[in-house]
């Protein structure tokens, strides 16, 4: 199978510095591969390291040892090893990242916030801004709000403009973190819609979902981060 997406050997400790400088392994020799079309689901107990090993296949934190490789450019890139500028770019083209939470912009409206990927790409604005309005309504954001900055937004309506600006551009490799924590059943189905739509193009997705329902519905497989012991 070819992959988009592959985790090799991938550890990743945290020292605690209030703690007298304890070393908290969380991730060790962990192999994750990921093809294209395909959503990988990760699952585990609370505080496996879900959430650390999808800011690590970000670039978020930086990996303590392995390789974290991706398809990049018609390239192979290991993005644990990738200096800043090669990761932005890698962010811009490659590695979308949904989170469950919006880094709300101050007074920047929510069709700028949704359309500024797609013209850092090279869209021009009025075009980038007609597929960012279209988006958003498809996630039932009124259109009154499109023009307005999303900080006095409810966390379902900042959580679709997230999701309308992750799904946006199109990403070859998508990270979900809880992308429908906040919805209704109605934009449940729409995500459940847009990330069939995105395995369709070939996009590779690995996401947390604790809603069950979309998980099975969604995901090809699962993948289980199992904790590391604290004796080890």
């Amino acid at each position: 199978m070819s992959w988009a997406l592959k985790a090799e050997g991938l550890g990743k400790s945290f020292t605690l510095h209030l703690r007298g400088g304890v070393t908290l392994p969380v991730l060790r020799g962990l192999d994750l591969a990921v093809a294209p079309r395909e959503c990988v689901a990760l699952a585990g107990a609370s505080g496996a390291g879900k959430s650390t090993l999808m800011r690590c296949l970000y670039g978020n934190y930086g990996a303590g040892s392995g390789r974290i490789l991706l398809r990049h450019g018609g390239a192979e890139v290991d993005l644990a090893a990738a200096d800043p500028r090669l990761v932005r770019e890698i962010r811009r083209e490659t590695l979308g990242y949904v989170s469950q939470f919006l880094r709300v912009i101050p007074r920047v409206p929510a069709r700028d916030i949704v359309a500024e990927p797609l013209i850092a790409r090279g869209l021009p604005r009025e075009a980038a801004l007609r597929q960012a309005e279209a988006l958003l309504t498809r996630l039932n954001l009124p259109a009154r709000l499109h023009e307005l900055p999303p900080a006095t937004f409810s966390g379902g309506e900042q959580q679709r403009v997230n999701l309308a600006r992750g799904f946006a551009p199109s990403y070859p490799i998508l990270l979900l973190d809880e992308p429908t924590a906040s919805l209704d059943a109605a934009n449940r189905e729409v995500v459940i819609g847009l990330i069939a739509e995105a395995k369709a193009r070939g996009t590779a997705i690995v996401g947390i979902f604790h809603d069950t329902e979309v998980r099975d519905r969604v995901a090809d497989r699962i993948f289980d981060v199992i904790p590391i012991p604290e004796a080890a």
